[in-house]
């Protein structure tokens, strides 16, 4: 690994952040102005409207034991960063409970990959730390990246995060996005600001990706086929917008900033989105059994899809002019 390509690529991830971030902050604070009606109408749930309950965690959370092992190391994509605490007690315990130094790298990184995906469940609230995540059982794409990385970092392995500007598929989009009617609003005037994260993972000289952020279950509500170790998110439930590929040792200040101010001003729509999620969830459970099972649904899907691209309804962007035919 090349400490003078690193830190070119950080630099220039910085410099696409800085961008995204100023271009992003002036015109929500402009949208914001302009809805402020629509953000008091729907700040909270009204009478009837369901209400979000946080499914119980998925997993035991082991004891820590002091005689566990962990490599502390300062080097970059081992060390701890924001959010991201390697050295936790509750990620050495969970890291060794799934293999850590006793599997190989790759064998403990799967193992890690299954965990996070399949047990640690999507749930819209600002960034925390990864012992919170991890004591929780739920969290943002963000949250589960850093519990990824983490859990890789504390068997010595260098994990790194993965982000970009991005548009969601149809599927997705009606799950995270069109189930509130605000953060509808915002998004189809400023979808293009919104961020989106994989892990990525060194093993045997390489950069290998890892997509966390979806269950089995919410992938078979979206027909998608189910994500594994190594497969990119780009190209099958979202895309990434030209040039806004970024890579971080760190998630950079400023990104928490978009869900903690949600919650602050239009806690309703927070919960709007996070109850959709759930319905997905159990949509694709029952598809999974139809299909019977997590394996046959996939070899189904993948045998259909073949390589191919999401299909986006662009028609609904504002900043996208149309020709006339």
């Amino acid at each position: 690994m090349s400490s003078q390509n690193y830190r070119l690529d950080e630099l220039r991830a910085h410099t696409t952040y800085i961008k995204l971030m100023l271009s992003g902050a002036f015109s929500f604070t402009r949208l914001l102005i302009t809805y402020l009606n629509d953000v008091k109408r729907l700040r909270f749930t009204k009478e009837g409207e369901a209400h979000y309950i946080r499914p119980p965690r998925l997993y035991d959370l082991p004891e820590y034991l002091p005689e566990m092992q962990v490599r502390i190391s300062n080097k970059k994509y081992l060390r701890p960063t924001r959010f991201c605490n390697p050295n936790a007690p509750e990620v050495i315990a969970v890291a060794n409970t799934l293999g850590a130094y006793r599997l190989s790298e790759e064998d403990y990184v799967q193992s890690v990959f299954e965990f996070v995906k399949e047990k640690v469940l999507l749930e819209f609230l600002p960034i925390d730390g990864v012992e919170a995540t991890l004591r929780r059982g739920t969290g943002t794409c963000f949250h589960l990246i850093s519990v990824f990385i983490a859990l890789c970092r504390t068997a010595g392995i260098p994990a790194r995060y993965k982000m970009y500007s991005t548009y969601l598929i149809q599927s997705m989009r009606e799950v995270l996005i069109d189930s509130d009617p605000m953060v509808k609003k915002w998004y189809d005037t400023l979808g293009y600001f919104m961020i989106e994260g994989e892990g990525e993972v060194f093993l045997k000289g390489q950069w290998v990706v890892a997509h966390v952020g979806n269950t089995s279950e919410r992938e078979a509500a979206a027909g998608i086929p189910i994500s594994r170790l190594g497969e990119d998110a780009i190209g099958v439930w979202l895309f990434a917008r030209l040039g806004t590929i970024m890579l971080f040792e760190s998630i950079p200040l400023g990104l928490n900033f978009g869900t903690q101010l949600l919650q602050r001003i239009a806690p309703g729509s927070m919960e709007r989105i996070n109850v959709s999620v759930l319905k997905h969830s159990e949509r694709g459970r029952q598809v999974l059994e139809a299909a019977g099972g997590v394996e046959a649904y996939d070899n189904a899907v993948r045998s259909k899809l073949g390589p191919k691209s999401p299909k986006v309804d662009l028609s609904t962007r504002p900043e996208i002019v149309f020709g006339k035919k």
